[in-house]
């Protein structure tokens, strides 16, 4: 499928405000499967009338920051994440003190000291949790069997340079935050409204490393589980659109559902650009 170029959206239900080409809030996180390229490149397959937005995956929030809803449920089952959320939405000014102060003190003995913490004050975690995502490999959440973060130390310094916070903030004043399973988000969602769905792209085999660790956050038993939950929720009158994995195991799984869109990405994941080919994503619309 070829993406249109972004057009003007008009004022629709839905929309906190009209969003002009070009003109949208950058999430303050990089995320291993984010969708920025998705806002970027295709946002006719976002442009969709609706009256509350539900995300129950959320990671960076890139589709929730593009849309910016006027009401919005969004949650993820990374306590930790959402907990930054919490902290930028009631007090984006106290993050990012703490941040400016880390830029201060970054250095490779400073992070490996910072992801080997364990504050406790919110503030602080929040930032910590930013200072890492900026300042480790490729952006990559990835924790070991004790919950520990663990990934090493990546080459950017510029700690600060990223999404503004101040706008986030904005954005998530129209947004309920929880830390819960998929299903208890879903399940919110009535007739009008909109999910969009981001898994963890795990397939029935999964090939490689990356996948192999998305089995340890989100089973095949989990896809199923959340493929029933979609039927379940366009059965009630939502609108419903999925992110997957191009993945024959997939697309059977979703088969009958929906319209499957094909879209294709750059890899991102690689740590050399060399290992950064073109991949395939689909995009299913329940509605």
């Amino acid at each position: 499928m070829e993406c249109a170029p972004r057009q003007v959206i008009a004022g629709s239900p839905g929309f906190q405000m009209r969003i002009e080409p070009g003109s949208h809030v950058t999430p303050f996180l990089k995320w291993a499967g984010g969708k920025r390229w998705l806002v970027r490149d295709c946002p006719e397959l976002l442009e969709i009338p609706f009256d509350r937005y539900f995300e129950p995956f959320l990671g960076s929030g890139a589709v929730f920051f593009s849309l910016l809803p006027s009401s919005a449920i969004v949650s993820d089952s990374n306590a930790e994440l959402i907990l930054t959320y919490h902290a930028v939405k009631s007090n984006w000014q106290a993050v990012w003190a703490e941040l400016e102060n880390m830029q201060r003190m970054h250095s490779r003995e400073f992070y490996y000291a910072t992801r080997a913490s364990q504050p406790t004050e919110e503030t602080f975690r929040a930032a910590r949790f930013l200072y890492l995502n900026r300042t480790c490999w490729n952006g990559l959440y990835r924790v070991n069997t004790r919950g520990e973060f663990n990934v090493p130390i990546g080459t950017k310094t510029d700690i600060l340079a990223g999404g503004n916070l101040s706008a986030c903030s904005a954005a998530l004043q129209n947004a309920e935050l929880d830390c819960c399973d998929f299903a208890t988000t879903i399940r919110k969602a009535q007739a009008g409204d909109l999910v969009y769905v981001d898994p963890p792209y795990t397939v029935r085999h999964n090939v490689n490393g990356f996948l192999k660790y998305n089995q340890t956050l989100f089973s095949w038993d989990d896809q199923v589980r959340l493929r029933d939950e979609v039927v379940g929720a366009c059965d009630r009158g939502v609108k419903v659109i999925v992110s997957n994995a191009a993945h024959e195991s997939v697309k059977a799984l979703y088969k009958g559902i929906g319209e499957i869109n094909i879209l294709e990405r750059a890899s991102v994941i690689s740590g050399k650009t060399s290992g950064r080919k073109r991949e395939q994503e689909i995009v299913i619309k329940c509605f």
